[in-house]
């Protein structure tokens, strides 16, 4: 697994570590809170604007019920009436018409919002184009605006249109009303309202403001300001739940994302609705984010500052202990570390000062070791000469006593030797077993000779683990020990060696039957588990191969004593570095 702490530079990890971190908060920073204000100032802006709305909505609502109430006043007035319903002469019509005009040149002079009012009659009367007031044959409604509305109400208001006035082209909202009496389709009653007059209620004091009035169905009556977004009107309209209320709806296929607060009274048909851009909703929380981005890059400089100055501090021992380690020679120029650190580091340069004397002692006892070993070489190198001189002693001494008849003293010198050689065995520290069984062969062979008669032994190996490596001298300590205290009140004895492998383990079980651990007379004391011999060869084994082997003394059950040695079995003499050679 890639650890980028153990390839680059601690100072260089610090630094931009630091920095990536600081860069990361402050990107996060600066989003949640651009994010947050941003729909802190749109809830602040709707509930402002949905306040407003319904002012407006309770304005506009007295405006044009009072246009209601007029259309529906002279819908029902006898004059009007009795002009449409009654068949007269032509004078008379005439005369009527005027009077008919009069009463709704009235209303028009007297409220200022109406541009002018149209009666679509049959038969009528032609009068001044120029006038206000105009008769109309009922037939051409069929091509006004809100002829399609009213076939299925008795009145409707439509959304704002032009129509020809003596002044050029007038903007306007028509309200239009069905003239019925006895259930008879008489005519049409057409109020125009000046657009402008509902247009300047609706703006309020701002006239740059976007807003709009939609009817039940949704269809736009009259706006203000830009608010050419009727894509993301049907939108709103196919989501809204309730009369009231502010939503935003993201822009598709090139629009931009809007904020519509909308209004409805509950005595009206109509819902009043504001369009903001959502831009300029965020435009404050932009400021915002972007001071915030400002000052974070200020603290990113003095933090990068500051992660630079203190990857320096860090380093800088840690620099220095490395200069020192490199400039560190054996035996050279001491080298002084600081003493004026009391953190961490001052433990580092502690510690590293310790060490180096360390160092030095264990160069300085490395040094008396050397010459210790080279003395001992010289004594090894002068002791190679002792073998020689005993073998051939031991030589002279064997030839002496054949020539004087001695073949006992004879053959005990010829075993001493074998087992001087199989001792020293080169300097080795494993022979094999077969040596092993060999050297102790020939210590019982001297000491029958010594008995005369009495003593008996029995050797059990199979030849098949004869090649297997031991440490040497391990059975003769113990054999020596049966013979020294098992036997030493008697002159009869016997000693059973059987050794065999087990489960890689080499087993080796020497009996006696001696006198055992503890001797039959109290006044005599305890037989002994084992002298220095015994001592030496558990230690060596211990050394050697741990606690997992060993050597058990215990006594029989017919009497005298066991000993169970257990060994690994070797196939081959180990490795002289690992086990080192042991004196002889």
């Amino acid at each position: 697994m890639f650890n980028p702490f153990k390839k680059y530079r601690i100072d260089r990890l610090f630094f931009y570590s630091f920095a990536t971190l600081i860069v990361i908060v402050l990107t996060l920073t600066v989003l949640i809170s651009f994010r947050m204000s941003s729909n802190e100032l749109a809830q602040t802006t709707s509930l402002y604007q949905h306040k407003l709305l319904v002012e407006l909505n309770k304005e506009i609502s007295t405006r044009l019920q009072s246009i209601e109430q007029i259309s529906l006043s002279l819908s029902r007035e006898e004059q009007l009436i009795s002009y449409l319903r009654v068949q007269k002469d032509e004078y008379q019509r005439y005369q009527e018409s005027r009077n008919v005009a009069q009463t709704l040149a009235n209303v028009t002079y007297s409220i200022p919002m109406i541009q002018g009012i149209d009666l679509y009659m049959d038969e009528p009367v032609f009068g001044d184009s120029k006038s206000y007031i105009q008769y109309i044959e009922r037939s051409a409604a069929s091509s006004q605006i809100w002829y399609s509305a009213l076939q299925d109400n008795d009145s409707t208001l439509s959304s704002e249109h032009v129509i020809p006035s003596f002044q050029g082209t007038v903007p306007v909202l028509s309200y239009a009303r069905k003239i019925m009496y006895d259930n008879k389709y008489l005519g049409i009653l057409v109020i125009h309202i000046k657009a402008d007059s509902i247009r300047a209620a609706l703006a309020g004091q701002s006239s740059e403001v976007n807003r709009l009035i939609l009817d039940d169905t949704g269809k736009l009556l009259l706006h203000t300001g830009n608010t050419s977004n009727h894509v993301q009107l049907s939108q709103w309209l196919e989501h809204k739940l309730d009369d009231s209320g502010y939503t935003r709806i993201r822009g598709e296929a090139g629009l931009d994302d809007n904020l519509l607060v909308y209004s409805k009274s509950p005595s009206s048909h109509w819902i009043l609705v504001e369009v903001t851009p959502w831009e300029q909703i965020t435009a404050g929380g932009f400021k915002l984010a972007e001071a915030v981005g400002i000052i974070g890059v200020i603290a990113i400089l003095l933090a990068l500052l500051l992660a630079l100055w203190l990857s320096k501090q860090f380093t800088k021992p840690i620099k220095y202990l490395i200069s020192m380690m490199s400039a560190y020679s054996l035996g050279g120029k001491k080298i002084n570390v600081p003493k004026d650190y009391e953190n961490e580091f001052g433990y580092l340069f502690l510690g590293y000062s310790k060490q180096n004397e360390r160092i030095e002692e264990l160069y300085r006892s490395l040094q008396i070791r050397h010459e210790q070993q080279r003395k001992a070489e010289i004594e090894a190198l002068q002791a190679n000469i002792n073998p020689h001189f005993l073998y051939n002693t031991l030589d002279q001494l064997n030839w002496m006593a054949i020539t004087r008849g001695q073949h006992e003293i004879s053959r005990i010198i010829e075993l001493m030797g074998r087992m001087f050689r199989i001792g020293l065995s080169n300097g080795e520290s494993f022979v094999t077993l077969a040596e092993e069984v060999m050297h102790v062969e020939s210590y019982l062979e001297i000491q029958q000779l010594r008995w005369k008669t009495g003593l008996e032994y029995a050797i059990t190996v199979s030849k098949d683990i004869k090649q297997l490596f031991l440490p040497k001298l391990i059975l003769q300590p113990f054999v020596e020990n049966c013979i020294i205290h098992g036997f030493a009140v008697r002159s009869t004895g016997c000693i059973q060696l059987n050794i065999g492998v087990s489960n890689d383990t080499l087993h080796i079980v020497i009996e006696d039957d001696g006198v055992g651990l503890q001797m039959k007379s109290d006044k005599q004391q305890q037989r002994h588990t084992g002298g220095y011999g015994v001592r030496n060869v558990k230690e060596r084994i211990k050394g050697y191969f741990g606690d997992h082997y060993g050597a058990v003394l215990k006594p029989r059950e017919e009497g005298g004593t066991i000993v169970h040695i257990t060994l690994p079995a070797l196939t081959s003499r180990p490795d002289s570095t690992l086990w080192g050679k042991h004196p002889d």
